[in-house]
């Protein structure tokens, strides 16, 4: 009788463990390596490993983008001089990006587009009303598209598929403006704030590269989806 009590005290222990890990799974989606993909989940370890796998998978990634509210145009395939992309976007005003991309109409692969709705979301946001007490005005970049290959070498770019974005700075609605250039090595909010967007672009894309990187970097962050075990970041 002792051992019945025993055993059934402990299926219920194991049950109830099982009830409450199942609920834990649920609430924290992004914590986990097998969960799907959401773009309105929070920022977790496996983020920018389920952005990249978009890659082989466009149609699921445009699914996430409308999921997300993202509004966005599907641009033509494009092949040129071995470069070329077919699966860029456009990011049109409006939507879950609230700020606007200056220049606007810049096309990036689609899991980059992914990657910069919860960048602006997650990181950028709150980064700007932490350090400002503002919201974001405008995303300031100098392009994503370019047929090249990595600096000085034979190897070719992310941007030569348009997997890669360079962010130069950040407007704010409060009228402070932040650039790379000017302002990585303040040691006043500026510097902080870029400082902290840059770290949490590392949880969202493959590859993070700053000033901290090399001098081709001093004026801009490098965003990319390239496919990684681990994100690279800099």
């Amino acid at each position: 009788m002792r051992s019945l009590l025993v055993f059934t005290a402990l299926i219920g222990l194991l049950l109830l463990g099982a009830c409450q890990a199942r609920r834990w799974a649920e609430e924290n989606p992004q914590k986990l390596p097998w969960t799907p993909l959401s773009l309105n989940h929070p920022v977790g370890p496996f983020t920018a490993r389920k952005i990249g796998a978009l890659a082989d998978d466009t149609p699921q990634c445009l699914t996430l983008l409308d999921a997300a509210n993202v509004a966005h145009t599907p641009l033509p395939p494009l092949e040129r001089d071995g470069c070329g992309y077919d699966n860029a976007v456009t990011l049109r005003p409006g939507g879950a990006i609230a700020p606007r991309l200056q220049p606007a109409g810049v096309g990036v692969s689609c899991p980059v587009a992914a990657g910069l709705a919860v960048w602006e979301r997650e990181i950028l946001r709150p980064a700007a009303q932490r350090h400002f007490q503002s919201e974001v005005a405008a995303i300031d970049h100098y392009g994503s598209y370019s047929c090249r290959n990595i600096g000085g070498g034979s190897n070719r770019s992310e941007h030569a598929t348009a997997n890669a974005i360079d962010i130069a700075g950040i407007r704010l609605k409060n009228g402070t403006r932040i650039t790379v250039a000017s302002h990585w090595t303040d040691n006043g909010p500026r510097g902080a704030f870029l400082r902290e967007i840059r770290d949490g672009a590392c949880q969202v894309f493959g590859t993070t590269l700053s000033p901290d990187y090399n001098a081709a970097h001093a004026d801009h962050f490098h965003f990319d989806q390239a496919r990684r075990a681990g994100s690279f970041c800099r």
